[in-house]
């Protein structure tokens, strides 16, 4: 199987049935001994029967104890042999689908490496967990055909063959019969496609609403929400259950038919096969050996359902991996360097202007406007947003990224220690020589209690068992949704960056940290570009410019309370309090 870290190499991504081709063809050895395996355990399966008709016309009938002694043995013989290859094929396509299961799994997650902050934007948390949960599982399943599937087209050409000798009639019927079974079942692989796209996508949506509310479930509580949000988590889980009965029902016929119609036509065959010995066309023996080639294809038949059911799963979860495998990070084109001097930001689609050196805030009735206008500043999204007089789009991307920062309240937090949580990539310290060490160490403690004390965090380290050593779960769940808040705030600071865009940086605190946190951003960022969303009147009150925004367009700015006074609109999202709105 490929190892944890090997290179899966580069899939073919064209289409849902490349993919799958790929998988089969990174190993082609063991694919082709799972297929081997597979044919000759079913071949020697159809050869149990031509084994018992031997006996039974050799030594059995003519009284021949040697012959039936000798054909006894060879069949008791090819029965353990047969027991061993079934152990094998078993075996071999257990690591077949092991191996595309963990191989669909690194190309995945090297993808989702490889897009980085783009994939948020790009396709929702809960599409990328129904892919790693449920979709690479399917996949692997359906890399059964290489081995049983490829075994059941071999018995059953091995048994035409053997049919022939004892009846060409009968062969004609079978070699005619199990088509016609195999195309009954194809327009439901059909319908079962579509019904399995649309639980998926169900399902993606469903999962991603699960991270909303686990995610958000505090506030929501806060606000009164949750019994909205609940109620429309339940219309969605009904619907998704709905589509689940559907498929359960298009695949319920799939697997009956593949178990019934060969069993309906093995009765056929045998009232044939007995008509024929009735009429001493074939003997005893033969008749025996039908019935046991056509119960042996009741197999073969099955395994090509099967086969063809998985297939039509594992196309569509293929496609949907394809369709995340062909996202693309927004190309960097740029090749100017960005401005040498604090420069304003400006977003001409909504008319904001960001102030070098100044703290200014975003309010907007719909706070998904203020957050799509941050994406375009931090050059997230396509868009004309200038910086100084250079658009974003024609600086090179990692100037941009060393000189702005925008930090999600909904970042990551990844496991470890809490110093290793909050220490920013490429922080103080981390390429100091051994001679600047102790002072790069000094600096950057300096640097960790500053924004510990701008975020109102000390309390966070103090309460835990090892403070900034305390070992914490990934997401650090082990914490409040506000402590995780100042957290991330925490790491943001201690990045210092020369513009720091943050999305509602306060909104899960309570009003007494919240207006300390206020306080003390502005005095850490002073002289430096900050811009915050929030439609809090404790941070407003602290900020130097406010730009209010109506369908993401700018309809107001000033400082809070000017606004106040002269934007009815503003002062009813903002407002808390009627002595504030008197004010």
């Amino acid at each position: 199987m490929i190892d944890a870290y090997e290179d899966p190499g580069t899939p073919d991504s064209r289409s849902g049935g490349r993919y799958l081709w790929w998988l089969v063809a990174r190993q082609p050895w063991r694919c082709a001994a799972g297929a081997m395996f597979g044919s000759v355990w079913m071949v020697l399966l159809a050869a149990t029967p031509y084994l018992m008709a031997r006996a039974i016309d050799d030594g059995l009938e003519p009284g021949d104890m040697g012959a039936l002694a000798l054909w006894s043995g060879a069949l008791f013989t090819v029965g353990a042999f047969n027991s061993w290859l079934s152990i094998m094929r078993h075996r071999t396509m257990t690591r077949v689908r092991m191996d595309a299961n963990f191989r669909t799994v690194k190309v995945v997650v090297g993808q989702a490496v490889r897009l980085g902050a783009w994939l948020p934007r790009q396709m929702g948390a809960g599409e990328v967990v129904t892919i790693g949960v449920g979709d690479v599982q399917t996949i692997s399943q359906s890399l059964t055909v290489v081995g049983p599937g490829v075994g059941a087209v071999v018995a059953y050409l091995a048994v035409a063959v053997l049919l022939v000798s004892v009846s060409p009639l009968i062969a004609a019927v079978v070699l005619l019969g199990i088509p016609v079974i195999v195309l009954l079942v194809g327009p439901l692989l059909g319908r079962l496609q579509g019904s399995e796209t649309e639980y998926r996508e169900r399902q993606g949506v469903l999962t991603a609403r699960i991270g909303d509310l686990a995610g958000g479930l505090r506030v929501l509580a806060g606000l009164g929400g949750k019994t909205l949000v609940a109620d429309a988590f339940r219309r969605d889980s009904q619907r998704l259950r709905e589509q689940g009965y559907r498929v359960g029902a298009v695949t319920s016929w799939v697997q009956a038919l593949g178990i019934g119609l060969p069993t309906l036509f093995l009765a056929v065959v045998t009232w044939l096969a007995a008509r024929l010995a009735a009429q001493g066309d074939i003997t005893v023996g033969q008749l025996v050996s039908v019935y046991g080639y056509v119960a042996v294809l009741v197999g073969p038949v099955s395994f090509w359902v099967e086969c063809g059911y998985q297939i039509s799963r594992g196309l569509v979860c293929a496609r949907r991996v394809v369709r995340f495998l062909r996202l693309e990070p927004m190309p960097d084109t740029g090749t100017r360097d960005a401005p040498s001097e604090p420069s304003a930001l400006y977003d001409p689609e909504s008319g904001v202007r960001v102030l070098p050196g100044r703290l200014t805030a975003l309010v907007a009735e719909h706070p998904a406007d203020a957050t799509t206008i941050l994406d375009r500043l931090a050059r997230y999204t396509p868009s004309n947003a200038t910086w100084g007089d250079t658009r974003l789009d024609e600086i090179a991307l990692n100037q941009i990224r060393q000189r702005i920062l925008l930090a999600d309240h909904e970042s990551d937090l990844f496991a470890g220690t809490l110093q290793d949580m909050i220490r920013p990539v490429g922080g103080a310290g981390n390429c100091a020589t051994s001679h600047d060490r102790p002072a790069a160490a000094t600096q950057h403690n300096t640097a960790l209690q500053t924004a510990l004390h701008a975020a109102a965090a000390e309390d966070i380290v103090q309460a835990l068992p090892d403070g900034l050593n305390t070992d914490m779960a990934a997401q650090a769940r082990n914490l409040s949704g506000g402590q995780r808040q100042r957290i991330r705030l925490v790491r943001a600071l201690l990045a210092d960056p020369e513009i720091l865009l943050t999305v509602e940086p306060t909104s899960a605190l309570d009003a007494h940290t919240e207006a300390t946190v206020a306080d003390r951003l502005g005095e850490a960022r002073h002289g430096r570009t900050t811009v915050v969303t929030t439609t809090s009147p404790l941070v407003l009150d602290r900020t130097d410019t406010v730009h209010y925004l109506v369908d993401g367009k700018v309809a107001a700015s000033g400082s809070h309370h000017e606004l106040l006074g002269t934007t009815p609109g503003y002062r009813a999202l903002v407002a808390r309090d009627t002595e504030e709105a008197v004010r």
